[in-house]
């Protein structure tokens, strides 16, 4: 296993190590994080499945297929939330391109027996509008997320004007698990006209029944945020994670009823993924530091696992987006090892490939990735890949923005955006992890 080392900001990390385990005594109650501790394997879940396959001894489960199912659109930006029922939903923006007008929120849902449905369009620009009584110019990064008082909530992005600077967070919810929704609501995040404000990451959730909503702004700066919202959705209080201008997209991760990390995307060219630490609820972080893995100013996430690390999907790149990795980390952040290349370029610097070369690589990874309702979209998707991968005879791989979480019952779910074409989902399970060399 590859160990990565740790690199510092100021001082290496001796900081964020001893902030993450000293005990905080000014906390309230009603701001600990709910859940953090991971409950035993239940349900018509794919480990269930997997033990009912085997005579019911426990196996290595790890399964990868595509959850949208459309060809002729840009997807980007997906998020997962497992169902009581063992099933799953995902939703994710698709379009002509990032920022079109005719961008639309879409959603799939996974059944363990039949796999992704056909996605289907849950939000669009007109609905927004209506809804809001606003001009809406464009959507994005929608989070869909399942409370712990069975409420779905969806959160996703919309500007009404200039660019990703001027958005706003919108929220639905359903109380049916999807099957229905209610008017979409924006939140008053920022006095100043309400703009700057997007989601990205997973929120998290309290004792009390809040939501903890990690967020992050870029107008005039970018940093990240931590919004209290309560559980019917109405903004209670927000705190700063970072005073910087080079940080965004935080992914909070609970360590238990008080204590979170905070990883943070670079938002420069060339860096490192930063960090920041909780100990009172998300009331207040240390100073933002550098960790080792590197940061392409690329989205990433990270889930708290079954044997006390952090599990985290990223880009771990100087440079470019054509390789996701799946890394373990100690809590302290002080060690890093790689599990396993989730998807990967051939080629070991990224280099585009001559259009011949590029074309069989491409068709072997989407038949491994596609599952067999996907299958019958090779031929078209490959006649796709002048508009979609090639320029001038060139072609890359990219792989970028995953989410993922802990379903709490042994099994990990993980989606990304493949090749700005398809939303791939990867699952895998506990002693799936324990095998890994």
């Amino acid at each position: 296993m590859k160990v990565l080392g740790m690199l510092g900001r100021r001082a290496m990390l001796a900081p964020l190590v001893v902030v993450v385990f000293v005990s905080a005594s000014l906390t309230r109650p009603d701001y600990q994080w709910s859940g953090f501790q991971v409950p035993e394997v239940s349900g018509n879940t794919l480990e269930a499945i997997s033990e009912q396959l085997s005579g019911h001894e426990r196996k290595p489960v790890y399964e990868q297929r595509f959850a949208s199912s459309d060809l002729d659109e840009f997807v980007h930006s997906p998020s997962i939330t497992a169902l009581p029922d063992g099933g799953l939903m995902a939703a994710w923006f698709a379009g002509s391109r990032e920022g079109a007008a005719d961008v639309e929120i879409r959603t799939s849902r996974f059944d363990p027996a039949t796999g992704w449905s056909d996605e289907e369009a849950l939000v669009t620009r007109e609905m927004t509008r209506q809804a809001l009584g606003k001009p809406i110019r464009k959507l994005g990064n929608p989070v869909i997320a399942l409370a712990p008082d069975q409420r779905l909530w969806l959160f996703y992005v919309s500007v009404s004007l200039g660019g990703w600077a001027g958005s706003a967070i919108n929220s639905m919810v359903s109380e049916d698990f999807g099957q229905s929704w209610s008017e979409p609501q924006q939140l008053v995040t920022s006095p100043f006209i309400n703009i700057s404000t997007l989601v990205r990451a997973a929120p998290v959730f309290h004792q009390d029944g809040s939501i903890g909503l990690p967020v992050y702004h870029e107008f005039l700066g970018k940093f990240p945020e931590y919004l209290y919202l309560s559980a019917d959705g109405r903004i209670q209080d927000k705190f700063r994670i970072a005073d910087g201008t080079n940080s965004l997209q935080p992914t909070v991760v609970p360590l238990d009823e008080q204590r979170a990390i905070a990883l943070l995307r670079y938002a420069g060219r060339r860096g490192h993924a930063l960090a920041a630490v909780t100990e009172d609820g998300g009331r207040t972080w240390s100073e933002e530091q550098v960790i080792a893995p590197w940061n392409p100013n690329s989205s990433l996430a990270a889930v708290r696992s079954h044997r006390n690390t952090l599990l985290v999907a990223q880009n771990n790149l100087i440079d470019g987006r054509f390789r996701l990795s799946l890394d373990e980390s100690t809590p302290s952040l002080s060690t890093w090892s790689l599990v396993m290349d989730l998807d990967s370029s051939p080629d070991p610097d990224g280099q585009p490939f001559a259009r011949e070369d590029y074309e069989p690589l491409l068709a072997t990874k989407f038949i491994a990735s596609s599952g067999e309702r996907r299958r019958s979209l090779v031929n078209k998707f490959m006649q796709q890949l002048d508009q979609r991968l090639c320029r001038d005879g060139a072609c890359v791989f990219e792989y970028e923005y995953p989410y993922m979480i802990n379903a709490g019952n042994g099994v990990f779910h993980l989606v990304y955006a493949w090749n700005n074409s398809f939303i791939k989902h990867v699952s895998f399970n506990t002693d799936w992890l324990e095998v890994q060399p």
